[in-house]
């Protein structure tokens, strides 16, 4: 695999000739739209494992290993016939190697809402192991509100990939709610009544295990809540269910804030199957700009979580959108969200250069729109794919968790491929 970087110059047909990769397969891979303007920062993931470059006149190992952004190490260790590095001739064929070491294997985990294309489920659910379907909205009364999960289901089984029930503390109204959870985790019988509604559903729809996502619960029931887990987890073993816990990022465990509290990962990493940590967010929708998901600050986030419990049952959290903010930012307004796809897209439009912050390992751009406002848009694409996925392997976690799939971005798949096997558990 690589991750090229668009550069001055360059054209679909001058890398296809250049990596050996046809057109068509590279727009695939990419989701390209604009296919006559490439946009210079872009970048372009090729899934090629190795090309044949044709010494030409005034080349040597060094400067060709410069043109593929590899080191003369690597292309002597794919060409043994090579004895003497500096007497490479012209004409000389020379195999320049870019098949990409694999991690290991991980289980993937995509947060789907039910209104997700169907094209879209189809060509994602083959780099998944778990499909969590959001959601089931819990009520006051330990009901659920029904949603259309049915079709969803089907598919990802069809597929092999394991369905997930997602219940929420979402209020009808929007957003999630402290009230109508306190109400839940300081009821035994409210407890009994909704898991009895949970194992029901489960049993009906054919569910596979069960994903709670419970956030901005009141500090005081943090041990309510760990009480309620640890329910859910013997009621939903005893079914022969799996259960997941998704998690606000923290760096300690006496992390200020409603959203962080009461949400202990030591006692969720000792009774959850896995754990997704929501490590996203950072830039979000009425907050200033940044990048949703900096490396860095994931990173920070990790490392607190590995020492606190299982890595094998972490899945890292890793968005699959963007937001365009207008400049300068002011409390109170909102940022504009864009898929991966559409934020390349606006810049091919605006005629905006690609940046690439090296800290937060994360890609971004400049531009003015018609009425001379400035805006900056932080997104994804395969460099932060590629740079979050390293972490799987660095602190040896299960897996990965997207929010959400909803829009299909083709260079993620691309990167997981290529970096990782995907474990199935149907």
């Amino acid at each position: 695999m690589v991750i090229h970087t668009v550069r001055q110059g360059d054209t679909l047909y001058a890398l296809s000739r250049k990596y050996g990769v046809t057109v068509q397969k590279i727009i695939a891979d990419n989701s390209l739209e604009n296919i006559d303007h490439l946009v210079i920062g872009q970048a372009i993931v090729i899934d090629v494992d190795s090309v044949r470059h044709t010494v030409l006149p005034g080349e040597s190992l060094y400067s060709i290993a410069r043109m593929y952004n590899t080191t003369v190490f690597r292309i002597l260790s794919a060409n043994p016939g090579i004895t003497d590095p500096s007497a490479i001739s012209v004409g000389q064929i020379i195999i320049i190697p870019f098949a990409t070491e694999k991690l290991g294997t991980m289980e993937a985990n995509g947060y789907a809402l039910t209104d997700i294309d169907n094209a879209t489920l189809e060509k994602t659910l083959p780099h998944l192991t778990y499909l969590s379907i959001f959601s089931y909205r819990v009520k006051p009364d330990g009901s659920l509100a029904p949603i259309q999960d049915g079709p969803l289901i089907e598919a990802a089984r069809r597929q092999s990939v394991a369905p997930m029930m997602v219940i929420t503390n979402t209020k009808e109204s929007g957003g999630f709610g402290s009230e109508l959870v306190n109400t839940i985790l300081t009821s035994e019988s409210l407890q009994n009544t909704l898991l009895d509604n949970v194992a029901s559903i489960m049993k009906e729809k054919n569910y596979y295990g069960l994903n709670i996502d419970f956030e901005y619960i009141f500090p005081r029931d943090k041990e309510n809540y760990n009480n309620f887990l640890r329910k859910t987890v013997n009621r939903m073993h005893s079914l022969g269910y799996i259960v997941v816990t998704a998690l606000a990022p923290k760096t300690n465990g006496s992390q200020p804030g409603l959203l962080y509290e009461a949400h202990d990962y030591a006692t969720h990493g000792i009774l959850a199957d896995h754990v997704i940590l929501m490590t996203y967010e950072w830039g979000y929708l009425m907050g200033p700009p940044r990048a949703v998901a900096p490396v860095n600050l994931v990173e920070d986030v990790l490392v607190y979580a590995v020492s606190v419990m299982p890595s094998k049952k972490i899945f890292m959290g890793i968005p699959n959108y963007g937001y365009d903010w207008t400049l300068p930012f002011v409390r109170g307004t909102a940022a504009r969200p864009l898929t991966n796809v559409g934020a390349v897209n606006l810049a091919a439009q605006v005629g905006a250069r690609i940046q690439f912050d090296q800290t937060a390992q994360t890609p971004f751009f400049n531009y003015y729109d018609k009425s001379g406002r400035q805006h900056i848009v932080w997104f994804e694409d395969a460099r932060s794919i590629e740079a979050k996925l390293k972490l799987v392997g660095k602190y040896s976690l299960g897996g990965v968790s997207y929010w959400t799939i909803n829009s299909f971005f083709p260079q993620n798949w691309v990167v997981q491929d290529n970096m990782f096997d995907t474990k199935k558990v149907l």
